[in-house]
């Protein structure tokens, strides 16, 4: 644990993307196997140790040091793990020299144990450990390192340690498991390099670039809408189905009737939607809102299917069966994938639509008229772009719709986390009824700028009139602008309304509070 510890303390206090790629390149090269293939996956958010719980580890904090005294430490340092380590007792009596503990046993312990023994054997480890050390630990134990570091940046560090080419890696990660073993015989020269072949392997999804100032040809560019809904790769191997979200993870379970329907070989992309209802969007998609009473589940229900059913809008087709099309250009691997989605379940599966405009003047206003509840904008693709992975400047571009815009009425506030802990960041704000009542509408902890972060957070000080554990009530004084993406009719809140995406885009201490915008007035903006 000493060198993953030490790993971790060196991420976190780094900024520059060229010395974290050192760091783990360096780490990964001087660390043994198995232990650097458990780090990889920690790393890359692929370890799953369910017999520690965030609850389980308060409860036995909270054995060893006044509960009060860990809400105070955890309300000042701001997260959890940091404020166990440092808090966690020297066992009592007379300390046993333990051999050290390896990240590979670590592993091995938690991913074994039943929840009714896992208490005893962590507490066991944080005992033998010092307190960087029994950071590292808990970070592990329970999934959130949060040390600056993506998926595709470890991935990279691997590649560029060993030589090895980022995407030959990414092709493969998702057909491996850890630790790696064959990787790392790869990286080293003792084995031959991994390969997807009769294997359902995720492949790394194309993605765009913000279109900002820039106007494009149409001669050159060819226009789509952008679905909001969840980007999924279809992949169909060896009578093998999945389902991949955007950051790989095997989402099959979740979307059982999308799986069952398609068996024919192949790699696509697209975008997984519900059905609209009555009110449903363009092309029968419902909206986001919707989706989501389909995401997370483990297990779906039937009445689940039947009220939320879910398809795919095709983007791109990757692989036609065994043919790997990602090298032909995008009008091509278009003209192939219309000839493949005719074979597929026309209730599951269709293409999406290229939007036909004369010009990038004409595109413009056909998407400021767009306010369907499933577009969030329009996607720019390069008419000979390859389908390659990550972003590549000048292939592809997304032009997200203008965001709406509301005066809201801030209402409560929360401490952030990590470098926010000592700031009021996170606010709840709400619109006013015909009644006069002031109801929550949305939650927001970005937008800002960190001067303003710090008004805020002096302005919710004092103005406080309540409090309720870690929340603080504020006076119904302040108006603040808060842009959204859209809004939906929820049922899981108060006001019956649930934006997407919203952010604090100004201060309006120029407006009266009871100027603030209504929920009648928001509810016509609902898609």
């Amino acid at each position: 644990m000493r060198a993953f510890a030490d790993l971790l303390d060196a991420l976190i206090y780094t900024r520059s993307r060229n010395a974290k790629l050192r760091l783990i390149g360096d780490y990964l090269v001087g660390t043994p196997d198995p232990d650097r293939g458990w780090a990889m996956a920690a790393l890359t958010g692929s370890l799953d140790l369910p017999a520690v719980k965030p609850a389980l580890i308060r409860a036995l904090i909270e054995e060893r040091v006044d509960p009060v005294l860990f809400a105070l430490s955890r309300d000042f340092v701001g997260d959890s793990a940091e404020t166990v380590a440092l808090l966690w007792p020297e066992p009592e009596g007379e300390k046993v020299v333990a051999a050290a503990l390896t990240l590979s046993e670590v592993v091995q312990v938690l991913g074994t144990i039943s929840k009714s023994d896992a208490p005893a054997a962590l507490a066991s480890m944080l005992d033998r450990l010092e307190a960087d050390e029994r950071f590292a630990l808990l970070k592990l134990a329970t999934g959130g390192l949060r040390v600056g570091v993506s998926a595709r940046l470890a991935k990279t560090a691997l590649a560029q340690a060993f030589g090895l080419d980022v995407d030959a890696v990414e092709e493969v990660w998702h057909g491996l498991m850890p630790p790696y073993a064959p990787l790392f015989d790869w990286a080293e020269g003792r084995g031959t390099q991994p390969t997807p072949e009769n294997v359902p392997v995720f492949r790394p999804f194309m993605l765009a670039h913000p279109l900002e100032e820039t106007q494009v040809s149409l001669d050159d560019y060819a226009a789509e809408w952008k679905w909001d809904g969840i980007r999924v790769q279809l992949v169909h191997v060896a009578g093998e189905t999945r389902l991949y979200s955007r950051a790989g993870d095997d989402i099959t379970h979740s979307f059982p009737e999308v799986a069952r329907a398609f068996a024919t070989p192949g790699v696509l992309d697209g975008e997984l939607l519900v059905k609209g209802t009555a009110q449903g969007g363009e092309g029968g998609a419902g909206s986001f809102n919707a989706l989501q009473q389909r995401l997370g589940r483990k297990l779906v229900s039937a009445k689940t299917l039947e009220e939320y059913p879910a398809f795919v809008r095709l983007y791109d087709i990757l692989f036609d069966r065994a043919e790997d099309l990602r090298a032909l250009p995008w009008s091509e691997r278009r003209r192939r994938l219309e000839a493949y989605a005719a074979g597929l379940d026309a209730g599951r599966f269709d293409v999406s639509a290229v939007i036909e405009a004369a010009s990038f003047e004409a595109l413009e206003e056909i998407r400021a008229g767009a306010r369907d509840a499933a577009i969030e904008g329009v996607m720019l693709k390069r008419r000979d772009s390859p389908y390659v992975g990550g972003r590549r400047a000048g292939l592809w571009y997304k032009w997200k719709r203008d965001p709406l815009n509301a005066d809201c009425v801030l209402m409560y506030a929360q401490r952030g986390n990590g470098k926010r802990s000592s700031f009021y960041s996170d606010f709840t704000f709400g619109a006013w009824t015909d009644a006069g009542e002031l109801l929550p509408v949305g939650k927001a902890y970005f937008g800002f700028t960190d001067e303003e972060l710090k008004w805020l957070d002096h302005h919710v000080r004092n103005h406080t009139v309540n409090r309720f554990g870690p929340v603080r009530e504020i006076d119904k004084s302040l108006v603040l602008e808060v842009a959204f993406d859209s809004i939906h009719e929820s049922k899981r809140h108060k006001s019956g309304l649930a934006m997407r995406f919203p952010r604090i885009s100004r201060i309006r201490i120029d407006k009266p509070a009871r100027e603030a915008d209504t929920i009648a007035g928001l509810r016509k903006l609902v898609t």
